[in-house]
């Protein structure tokens, strides 16, 4: 085992956004180890998680927890669109959230913007019965540029964006800022929504309280949601997202219904779930509340319509007995 990162067999984190604790698992075998242009590339076969990818020594994707990130990341966008047709995907080497996009039949077509050609190399390789197996897709546009840069000049031209990136260091660091938000919002279409990986509230409530002060310069709606993945730092990783429209609670509710055939694949997201991950605990809806552009309804309009119907039932009901 010929990383420094595995110690008496076993593989820990190297990273500098949480210092004082890292993640371990225990490695049965080293299937990679290389350096592209950009960052030291790791896949070892863990005990207890699958394969795993480690990039820069923090730990990307594993074959056991993946779907709680790539599921949440690209469904709660996608669902939250009536008919998403165009989709960019920023980062997303390791191939999860292209074959998340790939299941909606809706979406007509797929750009994927990589800065690390050889993180896909080495995905497709030994990840491709886990997250890189939809690159074959004829929907597919796959780009090996800076997306920072791909983004400038584009108008209107996606219905969704989803920036899968790795932390605020090294290659993502172009990722993070209000710069860049500004150029995601002139890529879309009216109606569009952009989803990005939003760091984690255990840690990092000042980033994301900054991020998010960003995107409200940018965006009419802005908000924050998070999923359960147990080899993310603390357990729990966040989404930032946002939308061309105004409409209150635009974001929280899918906007169409998951297919049975869909629902039977999937292992994380539902429609339930969609609504619960924008319920934070109190210490961080106390931080990220006042931030959020998204003013609920008192009561949502299909209730609205069910309680009018119900009132009116209720006085007729009333009118009919006093006549009798």
């Amino acid at each position: 085992m010929p990383s420094s990162l595995i110690k008496d067999g076993w593989f820990g984190e190297d990273e500098v956004m949480w210092p004082g604790q890292k993640m371990s698992l225990k490695v049965e075998e080293v299937l990679y180890e290389g350096r592209s242009k950009f960052q030291d590339v790791l896949v070892f076969q863990s005990a207890t998680y699958g394969r795993v990818l480690v990039l820069d020594g923090v730990i990307q994707v594993t074959e056991k927890d993946e779907m709680a990130y790539q599921e949440m990341i690209a469904h709660i966008p996608l669902f939250a669109h009536p008919k998403p047709e165009s989709v960019l995907i920023v980062g997303g080497g390791d191939g999860g959230v292209l074959r998340e996009v790939a299941r909606h039949g809706c979406v007509r077509r797929i750009t994927m913007c990589e800065i690390d050609e050889h993180v896909v190399e080495v995905s497709k390789r030994f990840l491709g019965d886990v997250t890189a197996s939809s690159f074959n897709d004829d929907r597919l546009e796959l780009l090996f540029e800076d997306a920072a840069k791909f983004v400038e000049g584009r108008r209107s031209v996606f219905d969704v964006v989803i920036v899968d990136s790795s932390d605020p260091v090294g290659p993502a660091e172009s990722l993070y800022t209000s710069g860049f938000y500004a150029a995601l919002r002139q890529s879309l279409k009216p109606g569009g929504i952009i989803c990005t990986q939003g760091e984690c509230q255990w840690l990092h409530l000042d980033l994301i309280a900054k991020v998010l002060g960003d995107c409200a310069m940018a965006f009419p709606t802005v908000d924050y949601a998070f999923t359960t993945i147990p080899t993310y730092p603390c357990g729990q990783i966040g989404f930032l997202i946002c939308s061309l429209s105004a409409e209150p609670q635009m974001l929280r509710e899918p906007k169409r219904p998951v297919s049975r055939e869909m629902q039977a694949a999937l292992r994380y997201y539902s429609p339930d779930v969609h609504r619960a991950a924008f319920v934070l605990p109190s210490f961080a809806e106390r931080v990220v509340g006042p931030l959020r552009k998204n003013r609920p309804r008192l009561m949502p309009r299909d209730r609205i319509g069910y309680a009018a119907v119900a009132l009116l039932s209720a006085a007729c009901t009333l009118l009919l007995t006093h006549r009798g």
